[in-house]
């Protein structure tokens, strides 16, 4: 893996270019950036989320760096080119919590020269790694946007214990009670963090290129059936309300859940936000890899071995300017009840609007790019000016 190129010259949109810097956090990171040619520009980090790579920012770069900006996009730690990561479903996981997350975006910024960016934008997964950037070092990323993920804030201490005893959980957990519906349901993040799980996707009968078709399609606009809404609370029954990639079947792996919904041929030659010569960048990075590298950032959430660090900042809020975009139809947006209003009412004190953008679903920089740019511009406008 350490002697891979950068993608060749010929798949890139005008104005991007693809490299490699060494020394990131242990990392060499593959990074796509645009606007680099000229000295002096502020930066802007763009951090994609899972299944993705830097490639999901390729139709928002060049308007970016147009508008002034040295943009920078990695592939981050367990994807795509950038090495120096373990895909051992038995070896460490700490290299894949949030903190180191952060210390390696930092680690990227400085090793390109820069004491600060302009703005840290999150997709995803990417989203809580740009947030906890945006509280952990506002002094290096100076604004932030959250996508399709939206941030509530640290997990909190227990408070007052020494006069109020906490309470002793009773009843089912929540994967008890989901498993115990009439229709058994389990939570995809606590299935991405199975053993089963990388081979079910990386090695599925359809192929990574059609799994990955039907996984983007079914979480897209164009799947007719996304119209997300608040849900009342976490309990399975709410959850239960959400489609099948987010609360799957108990007995079913990802990759036969989504191939029922898989486009036809028609609807495949019809999508112009991500035609095949695109999906194939996709495809081919990840037939290579696999899938364990991303889905090791869902265990070390699911398997609490970074919730005690994450609750040494619990109080604390995002105080630089901050914005959130999602795709109308993005059911990310609700899949935690409550985090969409915390997140203005508590978690950042700047918050500068929430936009749920018509005609997307969950890749909204891929699925409506210039309405994401416009927006992301208009803030970077007002962030600098206030």
């Amino acid at each position: 893996m350490s002697d891979l190129p950068p993608y060749a010259p010929s798949i890139l949109p005008a104005g991007i270019r693809s490299r490699f810097v060494d020394d990131v956090n242990g990392l060499r990171m593959h990074v796509l950036e645009a606007g680099s040619e000229t000295s002096g520009r502020p930066a802007i980090l763009l951090l994609h989320g899972f299944p993705e790579l830097a490639w999901s920012w390729r139709k928002v770069m060049p308007a970016l760096a147009a508008a002034g900006y040295h943009v920078i996009a990695p592939d981050q730690r367990g994807y795509g080119r950038t090495t120096g990561w373990s895909a051992d479903y038995d070896g460490d996981l700490r290299p894949f919590r949030l903190l180191n997350a952060v210390r390696d975006a930092i680690g990227l910024v400085h090793a390109l020269g820069y004491r600060q960016v302009a703005g840290v934008f999150g997709h995803d997964f990417g989203s809580p790694v740009a947030a906890w950037c945006a509280l952990l070092r506002p002094d290096v990323f100076q604004s932030v946007a959250l996508m399709s993920a939206p941030f509530g804030g640290p997990p909190a201490l227990p408070f007052d214990t020494d006069r109020h005893k906490p309470k002793p959980a009773t009843g089912p957990s929540i994967h008890a009670a989901l498993a115990a519906l009439p229709r058994p349901r389990k939570h995809y993040q606590w299935y991405y963090s199975t053993r089963p799980a990388n081979e079910d996707m990386w090695h599925c009968p359809q192929g990574v290129h059609a799994f990955l078709r039907a996984y983007y399609h079914h979480k897209s606009a164009d799947w007719a059936e996304n119209q997300p809404y608040p849900l009342a609370g976490w309990t399975a029954e709410e959850l239960a309300k959400m489609p099948t990639y987010y609360i799957m079947d108990r007995d079913q792996g990802m990759a036969a859940t989504v191939a029922p919904h898989a486009p036809s041929a028609a609807e495949i030659a019809a999508n112009r936000w991500l035609p095949d010569s695109d999906l194939a960048v996709y495809a081919a990075e990840y037939e290579r890899t696999g899938f364990q590298g991303g889905l090791n950032w869902y265990r070390a959430r699911t398997e609490g071995i970074e919730q005690a660090d994450l609750q040494t900042f619990g109080g604390r809020t995002i105080d630089v300017p901050s914005l959130f975009i999602a795709g109308r139809s993005d059911w990310g947006t609700y899949q935690v009840p409550g985090t969409y209003e915390a997140m203005a009412a508590r978690a950042c004190t700047r918050m500068q609007g929430r936009h749920l953008i018509d005609g997307a679903g969950h890749w909204v920089q891929q699925e409506q790019p210039e309405q994401v740019t416009k927006l992301l511009l208009a803030f970077l406008r007002a962030a600098r000016s206030g």
